[in-house]
Order: structure tokens, then sequence, then C-alpha cells
């Protein structure tokens, strides 16, 4: 089974592990399928894409040390994490409670290279240039300080390290920009300003030797050499 096939059997297989945003951001339950299709505009295929290029620049061979941030509650990574055993993996967020969720699925995963430490991405608890990949799957849509989230992931990443990931960004769907202007800002899951593909490449370039942004609908999935 390759990567892609068992990371995907993972979000299939959820069962009692699973909580109402896993099935949702893994389009695994009623509900989830529903909000990709209607928020965001997915199919089936579409919703896989912008998982897999997020995670696509992570060798499948990884052995070095990776900072996830957030970590939320593990769903899209613990079964990546799983098939890197050699990798010295960090997951760190700024709610217990979702992370509780993770540190219960790498253990019920049996992962033993995970660790977990609560914090704020704005003063990340690492001395610099400690990590050589840096790994942010939609956090940064909802922090608050997003120019000090910038600052702190590229301060912990080791010269020629990646930071890849993915994020909600403007100006690229007109039906996902209405949603979040409407349920998700209001309700504190997203807060602006946001990016839009062109500020977030303008932005990534500024920081990084390399920078590439595309999007899948209002998806900005990025890879970044430093």
């Amino acid at each position: 089974m390759t990567r892609h096939e068992e990371i995907k059997a993972s979000y299939k297989a959820l069962g009692k592990m699973g909580t109402m945003y896993d099935g949702i951001i893994t389009r695994s339950s009623l509900l989830g399928k529903l909000m990709d299709s209607l928020i965001w505009g997915f199919g089936k295929e579409l919703s896989a894409k912008w998982i897999e290029d997020a995670l696509a620049p992570i060798p499948e061979d990884f052995t070095g040390k990776l900072l996830e941030v957030p970590i939320g509650t593990g769903v899209l990574t613990m079964p990546l994490y799983k098939s890197l055993p050699k990798a010295e993996i960090t997951c760190l967020d700024y709610s217990t409670d979702m992370m509780s969720h993770a540190k219960t699925r790498a253990e019920v995963m049996g992962i033993s290279n995970v660790s977990f430490a609560q914090g704020d991405v704005g003063a990340l608890p690492f001395a610099d240039e400690s990590f050589d990949i840096v790994l942010s799957l939609n956090g940064f849509h909802a922090f608050p300080d997003k120019n000090a989230a910038f600052r702190e992931t590229y301060r912990v990443l080791k010269p020629g390290g990646t930071f890849c990931g993915c994020f909600y960004i403007a100006d690229a769907f007109d039906r996902t920009d209405l949603f979040v202007r409407k349920m998700y800002v209001p309700k504190g899951f997203f807060t602006p300003p946001f990016d839009t593909k062109e500020s977030l490449q303008a932005r990534l370039e500024d920081l990084y030797t390399r920078a590439e942004v595309h999007n899948v609908n209002a998806e900005g999935v990025f890879c970044c050499v430093k």
C-alpha cells in the first residue's frame, strides 16, 4: 500500500477516535462531504488534493526533526507520522483539548516518536534553527498575530529546511469567501486579515530563499526553503 493509500484508509477508519471535526476535515462523514462541497467547492478528488499537496514536501524516508503547528486532533498527520518511525516529531497546539485527541490517537496507533507541547505559535518554545521541517495545516487563517507566526516558524527552521502546509486564502473562491465572512469570522474560527495567493507569495519570498504557492480553490498550499 502506498503512503497515499495508507493515509486515506486511516481517514476512512476513524472509528471511536473520530470527532465531528475529524469527520469534517477528512470528508469521512456526511456533514464533512456536505461542507466540503457547499463551502469549499470540493468534490472527492479536490478534497484529497490539498492535503496531498501540503504533505508532499515531506520525504517518505524522512529521518530528521519536524515541527507541526498546530497539531489539532492529529487526524491529518498521525497516519503520516506512523510511516516515519525514524523521524523526531514535535507537535504543538495552543488548545490542550485538541491536543489531547492527538495524543490519544498517537497512543492508539502505536506511534512512539512524537512528542507534544502546549504553546503559542507567536512565541515558540524552541531554540533557533531547531527543525528540518516546519509543517502547518489550516492554522494560519486562525492565528491572531500572523506576522509573529511567520517570524517564529522561520526562526526555528534550520538553514536549508522546508516550511510547508496550507491554509485559507482570500479572493480565490467566492463561495468560501462568503462563508468565511458570514460564519467563520463571527464565530471566531478564522481571524482576519487574510492573505491572498499573491500576498502570500510575496510574504514568503521576503523570508525564504525559495517559495512556491498554489491554490486548490480557497486552500493556499505552500512550500518554502530557508
